[in-house]
């Protein structure tokens, strides 16, 4: 018997993986998030499976039904939304799945910031200008988050945030990021990121709380900023693809290739 964490993406049944999608079809019992992932993610249960929306239960109660399953020799297939590495709230059931000796695998899935990125049709990673991101989230009624990992200091990298769970504190994030970012720098707020309501809200620090307070979102929001998201077309290209950078797939004649001995 094993346990599927399994990703399924931001909301949209075409983003779930080919692995998620067998191994959800397969499973006798499949215990989704349905405040987060659509019931069509999990309608290729059998028509026999138990399904079950987890939204409404603790832990405890989770734990019950997968212990339930374990008990009768049958597979889980545990359902979360975007990738269960990150929010997943899975490390708390792994560790009670371990005490019981239960076996669990994790199936990856796509993350609401990549799913985001393809909604606006951009890169994170501009070269020169950002080439870093940074995935967090603000302290709300939510866990507290540790010591030192504040926007503000992750504000002095001028990485590309992406901001998680912090739709209802706009203000405390133009406060701590116009000091290191201006507010022009451009930010984007993914609202149900691959929902057929999805709304993709444009604008800057300056004058992005106004726009969300205007559109009513409260929740089920992504916050994108940084300088990566102009979309100004003035910026250098990458050098993966210049002619005169050669790499052991495209030398240059007469250009030798520098052998990287930390590798």
């Amino acid at each position: 018997m094993t346990v599927f964490f399994i990703g399924a993406g931001p909301g949209d049944p075409e983003l779930l993986t080919l692995k998620a999608q067998r191994i959800i079809s397969e499973c006798p019992v499949c215990l989704f998030a349905g405040s987060l992932v659509p019931e069509q993610v999990v309608a290729c249960a059998p028509d026999d499976a138990l399904v079950m929306d987890t939204a409404p239960m603790t832990l405890d109660e989770t734990h019950a039904e997968i212990a339930k399953a374990h008990a009768k020799g049958q597979n889980v297939a545990r359902v979360h939304s975007g990738d269960p590495s990150l929010y997943g709230a899975i490390a708390e059931q792994i560790r009670r799945l371990k005490v019981d000796g239960i076996d669990y695998q994790i199936v990856p899935g796509v993350p609401a910031y990549a799913a985001a990125a393809a909604a606006i049709g951009q890169e994170l990673t501009i070269p020169e200008i950002a080439q870093s991101i940074v995935l967090t989230r603000m302290s709300m009624q939510s866990t507290s988050m540790p010591a030192g990992e504040t926007l503000e200091n992750f504000g002095r990298t001028g990485a590309t945030l992406a901001i998680h769970l912090a739709i209802r504190n706009m203000r405390e994030i133009e406060r701590q990021l116009e000091p290191h970012y201006g507010l022009d720098c451009p930010v984007v707020v993914a609202y149900r990121v691959g929902w057929p309501d999805q709304e993709i809200i444009r604008g800057t620090l300056g004058d992005i709380r106004k726009k969300v307070r205007a559109a009513k979102i409260t929740r089920t929001a992504l916050i994108l900023l940084g300088p990566a998201l102009s979309e100004s077309h003035e910026f250098a290209d990458s050098a993966l693809y210049d002619p005169a950078k050669p790499h052991v797939l495209r030398p240059v004649l007469g250009v030798d290739l520098v052998e990287d001995h930390n590798t």
